[in-house]
């Protein structure tokens, strides 16, 4: 509830309520520990180039729909693409790869979905170089590394950096704990390209590109036959509807379901929260519609019909041309 209630003071309010501004000495105290990280780091570098995809905020904005994207556009142009994660949230502390039948709790759930999507080998670690180096070990075809979510991690090498945002912006321009910037705005001229995920960056710095990018619904699928698809039409005479979403920002999950046509009664949890029955037992008469991060989650944990919505992203292939010119650089250096 707190962390909601946080989000919203961020995000939805551009002025500071009293409350918030007891958090004043800790903006500082956190500014410099975030200075002290970066200075303090010694980046490894791996044999091959690194594209770093991040943000200077927090919470989800796409980063793991763009990371896909980015694994296919490299994978068409004749790069082996491999990818690396934290696997935020999971019980083991180990260096490990990820395979499609891993365990969320084990790998992460966005690891898990890059596994099953990507058809690229992705390996977990605190230590994102450590992963790197292990992903490289076992998979020695893979010329390219994708990092997801590894802006701030600068003991990682990188050779590209993507910084996203979604149509929450920057919410009300303030650092950690006061808004919900990680680093400040003008850590945005030092990127290699802002991607805007259905937000117009007007006062950002404008010596960055920036790539308009669109998450585009697909057919749902039944979460325990995934070879069932059904379209949003089918749907929407059938009630009731339950709309479940344990992401960064759980309203864009519930607006494209409004853009679909489709009526719920909406269920926002924590991001990465780890679900059990009892959190599902709201949908037991109903029909059930979850994220693909979700899904991961919660297989044979729901006793009705639950059905999950893929997304793809869509992006210009300028930002691929402007990654590979820079990665010709690097080889040709």
């Amino acid at each position: 509830m707190f962390a909601r209630w946080l989000q919203r003071q961020w995000f939805e309010r551009r002025r500071l309520t009293p409350a918030l501004w007891l958090f004043l000495p800790l903006v500082w105290l956190y500014a410099l520990l975030s200075a002290a990280n970066r200075l303090l780091a010694r980046p490894r570098r791996l044999p091959v180039p690194v594209v770093v995809v991040g943000n200077i905020t927090v919470g989800g904005a796409g980063k793991t729909p763009l990371t896909l994207w980015l694994a296919r556009q490299l994978q068409q142009r004749g790069w082996r693409p491999g990818i690396v994660s934290r696997g935020y949230g999971r019980s083991a502390d180990d260096v490990r790869g990820v395979l499609a039948d891993s365990r969320a709790d084990e790998v992460g759930d966005e690891p898990l979905l890059l596994a099953r999507r990507s058809g690229c080998p992705v390996w977990v670690g605190r230590r994102r170089a450590e992963a790197g180096v292990a992903l490289l070990a076992a998979h020695p075809e893979v010329d390219i590394v994708l990092c997801d979510d590894g802006l701030q991690h600068y003991a990682l090498g990188r050779d590209v950096e993507l910084a996203v945002f979604d149509a929450r912006g920057v919410g009300n321009g303030w650092r950690l704990p006061l808004g919900p910037l990680r680093e400040p705005l003008s850590r945005l001229a030092t990127v290699d390209a802002v991607v805007c995920n259905g937000v117009v960056a007007a006062d950002w710095p404008a010596v960055v590109p920036r790539f308009a990018m669109d998450l585009q619904p697909r057919h749902f699928h039944r979460l325990d036959e995934p070879d069932q698809r059904c379209a949003p039409e089918a749907l929407r005479q059938r009630a009731p509807l339950h709309a479940l979403a344990g992401i960064g920002n759980p309203d864009r999950f519930f607006a494209t379901l409004a853009a679909l046509g489709l009526a719920c009664e909406t269920h926002p949890f924590p991001d990465h929260h780890r679900y059990s029955p009892a959190d599902l037992a709201f949908a037991k008469d109903g029909i059930l519609l979850m994220t693909e991060k979700d899904a991961v989650k919660c297989a044979g944990l729901t006793s009705g019909e639950t059905w999950v919505l893929p997304v793809e992203a869509e992006l210009s292939p300028a930002l691929i041309d402007l990654i590979v010119e820079k990665l010709r650089g690097r080889q040709a250096a």
